[in-house]
């Protein structure tokens, strides 16, 4: 089955948009909130550790302090991403991060639920 791309907005209040960027792109940063264990290897390549479980991907698309893209390296990932976008709305200019993702229509729900306590957890380590 073919996994469906989805996109999430989460309003992160007066963050700082260095310190945000910092934990979407560092690997340090990364292990406060995202994965168990984050290396960096090679400049673009990723792994991300949970629960004993690896995945590699590779950093394909990264615009400085705005957005941020992986691909899965995994053959049965190849055609599905994660992606990270900053921007700050319109009317009360406070920051917000958008986040793509792709899942089965039956774990959809699911995936969205798993972001919403990653971010939880990525605004306690920002202070918001």
């Amino acid at each position: 089955m073919k996994k469906e791309k989805y996109t999430i907005e989460f309003v992160l209040g007066n963050a700082s948009q260095k310190s945000l960027w910092r934990m979407l792109t560092d690997p340090t940063a990364m292990e406060e909130w995202f994965a168990d264990k984050v290396k960096l290897n090679d400049g673009s390549f990723y792994t991300f550790i949970w629960d004993e479980n690896i995945h590699e991907t590779e950093m394909v698309l990264k615009k400085p302090m705005d957005q941020v893209r992986f691909n899965w390296l995994a053959a049965d990932r190849a055609d599905v991403y994660f992606e990270f976008k900053i921007h700050k709305l319109e009317l009360s200019r406070v920051i917000a991060l958008e986040v793509t993702d792709f899942a089965l229509a039956e774990e959809k729900e699911d995936a969205i639920f798993l972001w919403e306590n990653q971010i939880d957890l990525l605004k306690r380590k920002l202070g918001i």
